[in-house]
């Protein structure tokens, strides 16, 4: 048995403990009690182990960086602590251990990710090795909502790295990487009309709703699933009461492309929507939020290497590409080598049915120790 199989397999029972610490600490991205009680909790496991802690941005995000070790470079472990899940979900779906599974909100995205590589780190130190490159954990709060305060702290870090390691969750019950990820843009567009009586002087209005439903239907054309370009309006509203025209109306807009030419163009047409009905007035803001995680060489040649570690740990690791996001779209725009995907298997992301595969967290551990050791 592989040395760091049989070290992790040691720490299962610890490594479902502190699963449970962290998913029964709620931690919403707009709650930023609760995500500071979760970054301290983390700042303290890191602690214990040896870890340098400290908080960065305290007043945008309150995220955490630990290091551990030496060396010129440095592996980047990219991770966030927030979940989609407002607070009080835990009293609806409280953490249990149910068939060989966990389950509880945030248990699968992404907080056993970030266990298993604390676990990773915690056995690389244990068993005394001494990887020729510093390792720093980042660990931010906002990835949920965009990254918006951590972004360019997440790229500098990046930038000083030499491989980034992202611990999402993996794809589907073989535990796939995520090789690519399409770029994502967030817009908002507004339509002001002109109010009437729906009855007695119904064509003197100009019905924001009419408007509205002619640019969904525009904004629909823009997909094209041969490119992996898709549009998608999400969330709609309009009017007051049913017998007046309504003169304002709006949409929020999510558009996912595979890359960076694809995002570029379809953003511009979605800036640039005219309206149709005369008199009608159309205002869309909005913009990329993350750019594609393209299977570049050198993305491609850190996966190959990984595959071959896992094969020798006696675990598959096949890749995929998917239309969601993480916070490794922005590391591998600015050069960063990255690897996504490498976290928690199970399944269910932001569903009420998420889970994570207990049997799997020792392999997947090891798995990362072994990455974060040779490398």
């Amino acid at each position: 048995m592989s040395l760091y199989v049989d070290q992790l397999l040691k720490q299962q029972d610890a490594m479902t403990t502190m699963l449970r610490d962290m998913v029964e600490m709620e931690s919403p991205s707009d709650d930023k009690q609760a995500l500071y009680r979760l970054t301290r909790y983390m700042a303290d496991r890191f602690s214990q182990i040896g870890a340098a802690v400290e908080f960065v941005q305290p007043d945008a995000g309150d995220h955490l960086r630990a290091s551990w070790g030496s060396g010129d470079e440095q592996v980047l472990v990219l991770c966030h602590l927030d979940t989609v899940w407002p607070a009080g979900e835990l009293s609806r779906r409280p953490f249990r251990v149910e068939g060989g599974r966990a389950y509880g909100p945030g248990v699968y995205d992404m907080k056993g990710g970030v266990v298993q590589a604390f676990f990773a780190l915690k056995a690389i130190i244990e068993l005394s090795i001494r990887p020729d490159r510093k390792i720093v954990f980042l660990c931010n709060t906002d990835e949920e909502t965009g990254s918006l305060s951590s972004r360019a702290l997440i790229e500098q870090e990046a930038l000083r790295s030499r491989f980034v390691l992202v611990p999402e969750p993996a794809s589907g019950a073989n535990g796939a990487v995520k090789l690519t990820r399409k770029g994502w843009g967030i817009y908002h567009l507004t339509v002001t009309g002109r109010t009437a009586h729906a009855g007695s002087d119904h064509e003197k209005g100009i019905s924001a709703v009419t408007e509205l439903a002619y640019q969904i239907l525009k904004l629909q054309a823009l997909t094209d699933y041969s490119t992996g370009t898709t549009i998608n309006v999400g969330v709609i509203s309009g009017g007051t009461v049913f017998n007046v025209v309504p003169d304002k109306a709006e949409a929020r807009i999510d558009l996912r492309a595979a890359s960076h030419d694809e995002l570029q163009k379809t953003q511009q047409a979605i800036l640039g929507l005219a309206s149709v009905t005369q008199g009608a007035i159309l205002k869309v803001t909005g913009r990329i939020n993350r750019p594609p995680l393209e299977a570049t060489d050198r993305n491609m040649q850190l996966y190959r290497r990984a595959k071959q570690i896992a094969a020798d740990l006696g675990i598959e690791l096949p890749g995929v590409h998917v239309g969601s996001v993480s916070d490794g779209n922005f590391t591998s725009s600015v050069g960063a080598v990255t690897l996504d995907g490498i976290g928690a298997v199970g399944d269910g992301a932001h569903a009420v049915h998420e889970y994570l595969e207990l049997k799997a967290m020792a392999p997947r551990a090891a798995l990362f120790a072994r990455l974060l050791a040779e490398l």
